[in-house]
């Protein structure tokens, strides 16, 4: 464990990450037999960038539980992936509406995490072809305390959903709204700029506005 959080977490985090890393070796030796979603070496992949850099934190649920679609970052998916999942396709519809930036045509955000983004999973893995299996084994307290982290470094938080507004309590700066999967997007997502909405907040602390080009 020592290892998988000292190779794919950026040193920044080091003292962020002392008082949790005990229950993150727990939770990682009762799964350590599963196939996980992300793989392995990506489940920590979002912490990659510098935590002095971010500026704002889109909160996903728990990854792609489809073999290959999962790389550590909400959202995401690597640039090998060609079937673009629906929510990313409504966040892409939306990303155009709100930035005029053109869908991309893949559904890699990694650009994102290097202009300030932490693109982080309210739950960190799954098992391969099953949502929500881990859903119950305590990532949530792990995500909890990177929250509360990042909401005294005054970060924007984007929050879609339940399961992202559980950590609304956290932040002073937020956006949020209906999930953009097909089953709530036309509820409140679509419209709802929230490109615009973190670049407004940003501004309003005298601090850079994020570039959303991907």
């Amino acid at each position: 464990m020592k290892d998988l959080v000292s190779s794919h977490v950026h040193s920044s985090w080091a003292p962020v990450f002392v008082p949790i890393n005990p229950l993150i070796e727990e939770l990682l030796s009762g799964i350590s037999d599963q196939e996980l979603a992300p793989s392995y070496d990506s489940i920590f992949r979002a912490f990659e960038t510098d935590l002095s850099a971010i500026r704002c934190v889109i909160v996903g649920q728990d990854p792609y539980p489809t073999p290959g679609n999962a790389m550590g970052l909400a959202f995401s998916t690597p640039p090998s992936v060609k079937k673009i999942p629906q929510s990313l396709k409504n966040i892409f519809g939306e990303l155009e509406s709100d930035q005029g930036i053109a869908s991309p045509t893949t559904g890699d955000l990694s650009r994102w995490s290097g202009s300030g983004v932490l693109l982080l999973n309210r739950v960190l893995t799954t098992r391969q072809g099953e949502s929500n299996a881990h859903v119950d084994i305590g990532w949530q307290r792990i995500t909890d305390h990177i929250a509360a982290e990042l909401g005294k470094r005054d970060v924007v938080a984007v929050l879609w959903g339940r399961q992202a507004q559980e950590l609304s309590s956290y932040f002073t700066y937020k956006v949020e709204s209906v999930h953009p999967s097909p089953l709530s997007a036309y509820r409140g997502f679509f419209g709802s700029k929230p490109f615009t909405q973190v670049n407004q907040l940003l501004i309003s602390q005298r601090r850079e506005p994020i570039d959303w080009t991907l």
